[in-house]
């Protein structure tokens, strides 16, 4: 099975990338531009397209709409298309951020979306415009990803204890942590099975809070070495405002994959093996 991956560059698409699947032929490909897509298409003829490719920059989306909304559903509409075009299979790969996290439990695949940030409402819009493109699609949405490359919350957390004698950590916001490459696994499953077309929810177990995970982060980097073991305090959202709201509690239910036999990993486990490797 050939994979193409776009965004490359990214946690996922660098998890993908050692998972086998392949980058765009020249570089960096701008999903934006539909001819570009198409000629990446017939250049690497791929079984599977995987679009890793997004704005995910929650807080400057505030400001910056245009600019999400131009990648997260336009971008995505033009992957699908040109997938739809050449009759490829295409895994579409979304967010938690398209619910507004008032439910009380995890979310299934068919509840109804209420993003209350400008990237969540980018987000839902993309899923929208890649299942109207190519209802075939399988559209999988992730939550608090993290990965031994970039900047995403247990790396920072790394690399502040490093810096300072504490941290204080929002402990009222439930969710999710998915390891990158355990998100890849679960993606190239999928696609290997050839399930329906659909919404798919893949995350790691169990929930959790920021908290909870910033304190696992710390205790599994001090026992190893990588980070000296500071007091952590738990501060409720209030005391951290930023520019864009976060939904209170953004659990994903996995049942769905599960009942095909692809069963995301513990997330603690993925945790472990980026504190390994950070350096």
């Amino acid at each position: 099975m050939k994979v193409l991956v776009t965004g490359a560059g990214g946690q996922l698409g660098r998890a993908l990338a050692r998972a086998g699947a392949l980058g765009p032929p020249h570089g960096a490909l701008d999903i934006t531009d539909a001819a570009a897509v198409l000629r990446a298409l017939d250049e690497v003829r791929p079984d599977v397209v995987v679009n890793a490719a997004a704005y995910t920059a929650v807080d400057r989306a505030e400001a910056e709409r245009d600019a999400a909304f131009a990648v997260n559903r336009g971008g995505a509409q033009a992957v699908a298309s040109a997938c739809a075009a050449r009759d490829v299979r295409l895994v579409h790969v979304s967010t938690d951020y398209v619910f507004d996290g008032e439910k009380r439990g995890p979310y299934v695949e068919t509840d109804a979306i209420a993003p209350i940030n400008g990237y969540g409402a980018s987000k839902a819009a993309g899923e929208a415009a890649v299942l109207l493109a190519l209802p075939g699609a399988i559209v999988v949405r992730t939550s608090w990803l993290f990965s031994a490359d970039g900047a995403n919350f247990v790396t920072t957390m790394i690399r502040l204890a490093r810096q300072r004698p504490s941290l204080r950590v929002v402990a009222d916001q439930e969710g999710c942590p998915t390891s990158a490459a355990d998100l890849a696994r679960g993606i190239l499953e999928l696609a290997k099975l050839g399930v329906p077309g659909g919404i798919y929810h893949f995350a790691g177990a169990p929930a959790t809070t920021w908290h909870a995970l910033a304190t696992a982060t710390i205790d599994e980097a001090a026992r190893l070495g990588r980070a000296p073991r500071v007091p952590i305090e738990a501060i409720a959202t209030a005391d951290y405002p930023t520019p864009a709201r976060r939904p209170r509690s953004s659990v994903l239910d996995t049942a769905k994959v599960r009942a095909l036999g692809v069963t995301p990993a513990p997330w603690l486990e993925g945790v472990r093996a980026v504190v390994t490797e950070f350096a």
